[in-house]
């Protein structure tokens, strides 16, 4: 009866230990940074705009961090129109916040995010922290965007992290990704990716091709 107690003790303490391990490798899965691949060179510019501010025409894209259609958008899209529309001067790109995904959500991940994006603008980096919140992405309000995470990105990235931490704890930009919801609210928003060129929007419901932007823009230029 002992040797069989000690056995079965032995079996159920093992049971546990696998049980951790496989926890433990799971939550380090789900934990772990993708630093984002490095993307083409995007034109000049300062903080969340690209371009020639004196350009004819403007796109401005509002954009949501956590959702699954900016990041196609980001990836795919973006890229294209900086380099055949921004970088030549023909239009001036603006990425306005607008983080609503989370509005029923406790944890606030989409505005955090659009926080955390601000204060590295702050330091210079604002689109190498959006490619990494990208990059990072794993569904809408399941943590890939928690307050841990976002300080991770920030040394992935190479900000001084001190500073991000100070400007991340005190909501610095608060008002500024409001101003840019609300404009965003005003100009008919409903859904992300929104772009708009000169003030009107391109595809509404949909996730604007380059084709489509491309069209608007040479429609604004006459």
């Amino acid at each position: 009866m002992r040797r069989r107690l000690v056995t079965i003790g032995l079996v159920s303490l093992g049971a546990v230990f696998i049980a951790f391990m496989v926890i433990s490798q799971a939550a380090s899965l789900r934990t772990a940074v993708v630093t984002p691949q490095a993307s083409a060179a995007r034109p000049e510019g300062e903080g969340l705009t690209l371009g020639d501010p004196n350009a004819p025409v403007k796109i401005e894209v509002f954009e949501d961090f956590q959702c699954p259609a900016c990041k196609q958008f980001s990836e795919k899209v973006e890229p294209e129109v900086l380099a055949k529309l921004v970088a030549n001067g023909q239009a001036y790109y603006v990425f306005r916040q607008y983080p609503f995904i989370d509005q029923n959500s406790s944890t606030k991940e989409s505005h955090q995010a659009a926080n955390a994006s601000m204060c590295a603008s702050e330091q210079g980096k604002f689109w190498e922290y959006h490619d990494a919140l990208f990059a990072n992405w794993n569904g809408e309000n399941e943590g890939a965007f928690n307050d841990a995470r976002l300080r991770e990105f920030a040394g992935a990235v190479g900000l001084d992290v001190e500073a991000f931490n100070a400007c991340f704890d005190e909501d610095r930009y608060a008002a500024d990704i409001e101003a840019d919801f609300n404009l965003g609210s005003q100009m008919g928003v409903s859904g992300t990716p929104s772009v708009f060129v000169n003030g009107v929007m391109v595809a509404p419901g949909y996730i604007p091709s380059f084709d489509d932007i491309a069209a608007a823009v040479a429609e604004a230029q006459k």
